[in-house]
């Protein structure tokens, strides 16, 4: 699966799997794009459909309930849902 990546500073493995119809999946990635983080993105809507259960089992390893925008930071910390006070101290 590709991920299209959106430069920034480095503050490590950030990766977001969002839906493109999404409104909080758009709130959680304006954020990181106004934080200025080098981060990962995939729409997992518009993946080809080997691809999409392919990423689906990615975001159930994270997030059980396989909801969106499902963030993963450093492999080890999830963020379930637009939750910005949580994104912006995670990303100090």
């Amino acid at each position: 699966m590709d991920m299209e990546q959106v430069k920034g500073r480095h503050l490590g493995d950030i990766r977001l799997y969002a839906l493109s119809t999404c409104g909080w999946c758009a709130k959680t990635k304006d954020l990181l794009n106004r934080l200025g983080v080098e981060y990962w993105y995939v729409f997992v809507d518009q993946l080809p459909s080997d691809e999409m259960e392919s990423a689906l089992r990615e975001v159930e390893k994270h997030n059980p309930s396989g909801s969106f925008p499902t963030l993963v930071i450093n492999g080890s910390k999830t963020i379930v849902g637009f939750k910005e006070a949580e994104i912006r101290e995670a990303l100090k």
